[in-house]
């Protein structure tokens, strides 16, 4: 312990703390690095006001656009944000009534496929997938890749949060703009078309995933060398899909059938198309995966046939090396009274015999079709 040390003729000279307990100080002393906060306006690819089906001119906050049709009465709007962070869902949720529980699953995404209601909210969870381009299927390390797209569907709006780079709805927007008629809809109509594009990206999808499947089915039953990690890798990436696409049919189905959801009877009959679409899609994914499963084993019984094969060549030359190796063995003791010892012709005579042995133990096997 410190103590005070007096000075000749003076006060007591305070004690030191050490350094460690300055710097120790200064580094509480400290205070927090602030987070920064970026705008939603960051986040929002666009926004914009419908009125009957037609986009009104010039540009919008996401507030001033909800103002805007709330002031008239009518109308909708647009609001697209790609991978909000919390600050900016919380700001885009605060103007349009959203669940926090809705804005927690925006931000952390990996989601399955759902359909929640929020009051008078409802909250569509879509996978989307895109197939990744290579030369081959040995040399793939991804075939299929997923994102998500969140659509909030209100009374007079509806937002959509997407995750992922090949997941725009840049095509989407442009082809609702020019068709007034479905914009006219209402915000339902917005939400049938992503849903729409959404499945017709899982039939192109499942067009070239087809392509895969069919190679390797014919790779394992004509080359002779099966590569059953590429088959594995493949499985994988079915497995992937089937999660992405499966769990939307009831969704779709509870869409276009309840119309306690609040949607409009004419958008429901398209939402049944779109359900039509979907099944047809996971009865091809189902279709892979059965498909996959058997190619699976035919590999795993080829390869048994190989090995089994293989085996039997290695007995086959182990039986005819056999033969030398044991007469070499014989004649190799060194006892002197052995047959054929002093024979001039013993010597070729034992390599007639091996030769003639292990001819007739090849021939046996080659008729075998051991060699």
């Amino acid at each position: 312990m410190s103590r005070d040390v007096p000075a000749t003729g003076g006060d007591p000279v305070p004690s030191i703390p050490p350094i460690s307990a300055l710097r120790s100080s200064r580094a509480t002393a400290r205070p927090p690095v602030p987070t920064i906060r970026v705008p939603a306006a960051r986040a929002i690819v666009d926004c914009g006001v419908y009125v009957d089906g037609n986009r009104l001119r010039g540009k919008f906050t996401h507030s001033a656009a909800l103002a805007e049709v709330r002031a008239r009465g009518t109308g909708f709007v647009w609001v697209g944000l790609h991978a909000p962070d919390a600050h900016q869902m919380n700001s885009v949720a605060e103007v349009f009534g959203l669940h926090e529980l809705m804005v927690e699953d925006a931000v952390h995404a990996h989601q399955r496929p759902k359909l929640e209601v929020y009051d008078d909210v409802l909250f569509l969870v879509l996978r989307t997938v895109t197939y990744v381009e290579h030369d081959s299927i040995s040399t793939a390390r991804e075939i299929v890749e997923t994102g998500e797209i969140m659509i909030f569907l209100g009374r007079d709006f509806v937002v959509t949060v997407r995750h992922g780079d090949h997941c725009g709805l840049a095509g989407v927007r442009a082809s609702m703009d020019a068709d007034p008629s479905r914009l006219a809809r209402g915000p339902s109509a917005v939400m049938h078309a992503i849903a729409d594009h959404v499945v017709d990206s899982y039939l192109a999808v499942t067009d070239l995933v087809e392509r895969d499947v069919d190679q390797l089915e014919e790779d394992v039953f004509s080359v002779r060398q099966v590569d059953v990690d590429s088959i594995y890798l493949l499985k994988r990436e079915i497995v992937e899909l089937r999660k992405a696409v499966a769990p939307l049919g009831a969704p779709l189905q509870r869409l276009g059938q309840e119309a306690s959801l609040g949607v409009p009877k004419e958008v429901r009959r398209y939402l049944r198309d779109v359900q039509d679409h979907h099944t047809i899609v996971a009865e091809r994914v189902t279709e892979f995966d059965e498909v996959l499963s058997t190619l699976v084993e035919a590999a795993l019984a080829k390869v048994a046939v190989q090995q089994n094969t293989d085996m039997r060549k290695i007995s086959a030359w182990v039986a005819i090396a056999a033969v030398p190796t044991m007469i070499a063995g014989i004649y190799g003791m060194n006892f002197e009274h052995m047959p054929e010892l002093g024979w001039s012709l013993g010597y070729p005579a034992i390599l007639t015999v091996i030769a003639v042995v292990c001819s007739g133990l090849f021939v046996t096997f080659r008729r075998n079709d051991w060699l």
